[in-house]
């Protein structure tokens, strides 16, 4: 009977060798999108936020901005996150080199849409972004993170320690803070959230933001920000490996012990 078992086995093993080759495409860009669907944001909120990434992605300049690349293709995942273990893949690491590539990445980001999750993580989004660029099965002249958020970090470790890690990989960050106010974001939130990105998250070679103060910018913030990601175009907006003097980074760790504290208070 052992035998028999061994014998079988064999039949489905998959050699050594092919186990250690992975087929490589190489990429003009390897482009990570994570999106924040924390707790505060709305229903509402969360769809104009897929419907923004899919008009993008399906739009005319994305598409002609891939085709125009160095090599003529990019590798995309879109993630969405909230607290230090909530990391949702929408979409995995997937090609787009022809439109109707585009176009179908597009239309799976307006299938279904996740409701909100708590905390805000900025850190572990990072950390998991730079971790998923090693397992992937692509080789960027670039890898970028462009990440989303309506707050300040305040779960996981300190945002400046991850994004020092995430440099210290040779991966770029960009920014798209959310600055629209309401009366959640105003409790856990902070009025500065550009500045906050610009000292505490972006950072690396031509590393930029696009805040976006009311939601009917949204969709249009998005399409530029992915042309000049794709298009590695120069920006003057970058920002250090350390945050300016005297900014504090981690205002939302204190934002939410204080609110806790004033919860839990008798």
């Amino acid at each position: 009977m052992r035998h028999l078992i061994a014998f079988l086995l064999s039949l489905f093993a998959v050699p050594v060798w092919a186990q250690s080759e992975i087929e490589i495409t190489e990429v003009d860009v390897e482009l990570f999108l994570a999106v924040d669907v924390s707790r505060s944001m709305s229903p509402y909120e969360l769809e104009i936020q897929r419907k923004g990434y899919s008009a993008a992605l399906a739009s005319e300049e994305v598409k002609g901005t891939i085709a125009g690349g160095m090599i003529g293709r990019i590798a995309v995942t879109y993630v969405e996150w909230a607290g230090s273990h909530s990391q949702t893949v929408i979409v995995p690491w997937t090609l787009i080199e022809t439109p109707e590539q585009a176009d179908a990445v597009a239309q799976r980001l307006v299938e279904y849409y996740n409701r909100g999750m708590r905390r805000t993580s900025i850190s572990e989004a990072l950390v998991y972004a730079a971790d998923s660029f090693e397992t992937n099965a692509f080789r960027g002249l670039r890898r970028v993170i462009d990440v989303s958020g309506d707050g300040p970090n305040n779960q996981g470790r300190p945002v400046l320690a991850a994004r020092n890690e995430v440099l210290g990989r040779g991966i770029v960050i960009n920014g798209l803070p959310l600055m629209t106010q309401d009366e959640f974001s105003l409790r856990w939130g902070i009025s500065d959230l550009d500045v906050y990105y610009r000292e505490c998250v972006i950072g690396g070679p031509g590393s930029f933001m696009i805040p976006v103060k009311t939601w009917d910018q949204f969709a249009e913030a998005v399409r530029r920000k992915l042309v000049l990601e794709i298009a590695g175009l120069p920006r003057r907006e970058t920002a250090s490996l350390y945050r300016a003097e005297g900014y504090n980074c981690l205002v939302g760790e204190e934002i939410w012990r204080r609110n806790q504290q004033q919860f839990f208070s008798p």
